[in-house]
C-alpha cells in the first residue's frame, strides 16, 4: 500500500456537522492522516478543536493564510486541504492553498457568487493543481451503477428526468449555527435550498444521465417570514437531447427527512433510486416485470462493484459515498503528483461540476426573478 496522505482541514471545529464527516470519509480507506488545520475563525476554539483531534500545536493555524504559507514550506506538509466552511469562505480559502501549490478538496457549492467560481477556474488553470468537490452522493455504488447503465443504453434513448432533494428542518425561522449560516445570503450566497441541496440534485442527474439541462424554469419561494433566501424551488429542465425534466428542491416539505430521489426514463427502461434507501433501485424494462437491483448483488456493474465495501444486504451510504471520494482523490493526486497529469482518469467531481452548479443556481434566481422565464444553463 502506498504511504498515507497529509490531508489539512480549514473549518470543521467544535460544533461543526460537515467537517467531522471529512474526517471520518477520509479515514475509512486508510489513505489519508490528518495533520494540520486552522479548524476555526476563533483562534481559541481552533486550536482547542485541533487538540481534541490530536494534531500538533505548531500546526494548529489562527488563520487559513498562514496555513497555506506555513505547510507549502514544510518539507512534509500537506498533500491536500479539505475546505468545510461555509459557502462564502470556499473561493477564498481554495485560492491561498492553489497559489501554495496545494491540492484542494472542497465542500459543495463550488462558491456563493459565480464571480468568485470564476476567479477561481482561472487560478485552478494556472496552478496545475488538482480540484476535488464533494458531491458525495455520486460516490454511492448503484449511482455508480445507474450511470454504467445509461450509457451503454439499457434505458434506450432518454426522456425523462426527475430529480428531488427534499427536507423539513428549516420549516421554522432558523435556528442553530448550522441553519443560520444557510440562510444568511452574505454567508450562503443567494440561493438557500437551491444552493444548499438544489446543487446536489442538479449534479446526481447531470453525473448519472452524462447530459446537462440546456435551460430551465424556475418558482422559488420562501415560505418561512422573513427568511432572506429561497426554502422551495421547482424547476423544470429541457435538454438538447430533447428529454425533458424536474427538480424539486425543499427544506419545508414537512415529513422528509433528507429525500433525495432520482428517476430516470428513456424509451426502453427506467431506473428509480432514493437515496434514504440507497442499497437498493429498482429497474424496469418496458413491458416486463420490474426488477430490484442490490448494491454488490447480481447484476452489478464492474462501477458499482469498485465502490463496494462490504457484501450485499449490509447498509453502505452517506459516509461510504464520501470516503469514495476521498480514496478516489488519493488515486488522482498520486497520479498527478507521479506523472504530472492535471487531467486524470477520474469520475471525481471537480470545478466543471462546480460551475454547473453555480449557472443552475444563477439561472434559477434569475428565472424566478423574471416570472419564470426560460433561462439558459450553458456558459456563453
Amino acid at each position: 500500500m502506498s504511504a498515507r496522505l497529509k490531508l489539512g482541514m480549514v473549518g470543521g471545529g467544535e460544533g461543526a456537522f460537515i467537517g467531522g464527516v471529512h474526517r471520518i470519509a477520509a479515514r475509512i480507506d486508510g489513505q489519508w492522516d490528518l495533520v494540520a488545520g486552522a479548524l476555526s475563525s476563533d483562534p481559541v476554539r481552533a486550536h482547542a478543536s485541533a487538540a481534541t483531534l490530536g494534531i500538533a500545536p505548531d500546526r494548529s493555524y489562527d488563520s487559513f493564510a498562514k496555513m497555506a504559507q506555513a505547510e507549502a514550506a514544510r518539507d512534509d506538509g500537506i498533500d491536500a486541504v479539505a475546505i468545510v466552511t461555509p459557502n462564502h469562505m470556499h473561493v477564498p480559502v481554495a485560492l491561498a492553498f492553489l497559489h501554495a501549490g496545494i491540492h484542494v478538496i472542497c465542500d459543495k457549492p463550488l462558491a456563493s457568487q459565480m464571480h468568485d467560481a470564476l476567479q477561481l477556474e482561472q487560478v485552478l488553470a494556472a496552478s496545475g493543481k488538482l480540484f476535488v468537490l464533494t458531491h458525495n452522493y455520486s460516490g454511492y455504488p448503484l449511482i455508480r451503477q445507474a450511470r454504467d447503465m445509461v450509457a451503454r443504453g439499457d434505458l434506450g434513448r432518454l426522456r425523462l428526468v426527475h430529480v428531488e432533494y427534499v427536507q423539513d428542518w428549516l420549516s421554522e425561522p432558523a435556528s442553530g449555527k448550522q441553519a443560520e449560516w444557510r440562510t444568511d445570503p452574505a454567508r450562503s450566497g443567494a440561493g438557500g435550498a437551491i444552493g444548499d441541496i438544489g446543487t446536489h440534485a442538479w449534479q446526481l442527474a447531470e453525473f448519472v444521465t452524462g447530459e446537462t439541462p440546456e435551460a430551465l424554469a424556475a418558482d422559488l419561494s420562501s415560505f418561512v417570514e422573513g427568511r432572506a433566501v429561497d426554502d422551495n424551488a421547482h424547476v423544470m429542465l429541457r435538454y438538447a437531447s430533447g428529454a425533458r425534466g424536474m427538480l424539486w428542491a425543499s427544506q419545508v416539505a414537512v415529513g422528509n427527512e433528507n429525500a433525495l430521489r432520482l428517476r430516470i426514463h428513456g424509451d426502453k427502461g427506467g431506473l428509480d433510486w432514493a437515496q434514504e434507501n440507497p442499497n437498493q433501485m429498482r429497474f424496469t424494462r418496458f413491458g416486463a416485470p420490474s426488477q430490484t437491483l442490490t448494491r454488490g448483488g447480481a447484476g452489478a456493474t464492474d462501477a458499482g462493484l469498485a465502490t463496494t465495501r462490504i457484501p450485499a444486504g449490509h447498509p453502505e451510504g452517506y459516509l461510504e459515498g464520501f470516503a469514495t471520494l476521498y480514496r478516489e482523490a488519493a488515486d488522482a493526486i498520486r497520479q498527478h503528483d507521479t506523472v504530472r497529469s492535471s487531467a486524470p482518469d477520474t469520475l471525481l467531481p471537480g470545478l466543471a461540476a462546480g460551475l454547473s452548479g453555480m449557472r443552475f443556481i444563477d439561472a434559477c434566481l434569475k428565472s424566478s426573478q423574471a416570472g419564470g422565464v426560460w433561462t439558459a444553463t450553458r456558459a456563453t
